[in-house]
């Protein structure tokens, strides 16, 4: 039964009035620029997936790549993000399992780093403890202007991960520990990982009956899958910390992204996932598509997922209409 969100988060604190800080036409350009440096690349892959088609790809490579992306975003999304990270729903051992499993061969570290990076994230959203931010750095503000602005972007889409293995996240999984089913599919890690490249490439094998088709499998469903899988998901902590809405007033710079939210399974609905961060459901409006969420009621469903959490409807009224009165916070085109 879905239940009211009882929120505990330091990103369900009271909200906080910030200054708004004036939108010149070079913050304008950088988004546009920064959008450009997300999407193109995106674009380019499709063109040379078209330029490829009857050779070098086909219908087999695609419904690999598609399925395989579908459920390592899939792990991730509900199952590394909205159950282990947040609890939004409970789930039996082997659900749990597997979907932590799923979100393994998404090759974004095991689930315990994972959550506790997440968790971090929220406690120290957009402030010098957020592990990738694109407002503020390790030691304060990434400073003022474009090229500060870009370095930010660039942190919180890929650089923080080379920036060596964060210190203390025990404290912020001690749940997760406890968890025998995730303790498994943490210590798997690694031979998740081959498992999310060996699996597509079998299915290629399988469907052409060839060793070309392994390799082709190997490479669209393995490699090629990660790339898109990794992009998207990079971008819910750096697009969706610069461009889009703020229908609640929170305590950092989450956005609403529509063209994020559709790429990642509902998770581009930033804003409303840092207002509500213990919800099960990200899209809180009835066009907000949210295929995660669909998925974990379709759990539900088939009793395989309980103690769904989202947020009552007066609850989200009462909390955007409050928003509606708090000034908007510093333009997201300026470092810092």
């Amino acid at each position: 039964m879905t239940q009211a969100i009882q929120s505990t988060t330091s990103c369900d604190a009271e909200i906080e009035a910030r200054p708004a800080r004036e939108r010149t036409p070079a913050d304008r350009k950088l988004r546009v620029i920064n959008l450009c440096a997300v999407v193109v690349p995106l674009i380019g892959l499709v063109a040379a997936m078209t330029l490829a088609w009857g050779r070098w790809f086909d219908w087999s490579h695609l419904i690999v790549l598609w399925a395989m992306a579908t459920v390592t975003a899939g792990g991730i999304t509900v199952g590394y993000h909205r159950l282990c990270t947040h609890r939004s729903f409970s789930a039996p051992a082997w659900v749990r399992y597997a979907l932590a499993a799923a979100g393994s061969m998404a090759v974004q570290g095991a689930v315990f780093r994972w959550a506790g990076e997440h968790r971090r994230h929220h406690h120290h959203s957009d402030t010098e403890g957020d592990p990738h931010s694109p407002h503020k750095s390790a030691d304060g503000s990434w400073g003022e202007g474009i090229f500060a602005t870009a370095r930010g972007f660039f942190h919180a889409h890929v650089g923080w991960l080379f920036r060596g293995r964060s210190r203390g996240l025990g404290k912020y999984i001690p749940d997760l520990k406890q968890d025998r089913a995730l303790s498994a599919a943490n210590r798997h890690f690694p031979l998740l990982v081959l498992a999310g490249l060996g699996i597509p490439a079998v299915l290629g094998g399988v469907i052409t009956w060839s060793w070309m088709g392994v390799l082709l499998g190997f490479l669209w469903g393995g490699l090629v899958r990660i790339l898109l899988v990794h992009h998207i998901t990079w971008s819910v902590n750096s697009v969706c910390h610069l461009w889009g809405t703020r229908p609640f007033a929170v305590r950092d710079e989450s956005r609403n992204n529509p063209l994020v939210a559709v790429l990642s399974l509902g998770e581009g609905w930033h804003n409303n996932h840092h207002a509500f961060p213990a919800s099960a459901r990200h899209g809180l409006r009835w066009w907000e598509l949210d295929p995660s969420y669909v998925f974990i009621r379709l759990l539900g469903v088939v009793g395989l997922a309980r103690d769904i959490r989202t947020p009552d409807r007066a609850r989200v009224i009462a909390k955007r209409a409050a928003s509606r009165h708090v000034p908007e916070p510093a333009s997201p085109g300026v470092g810092g």
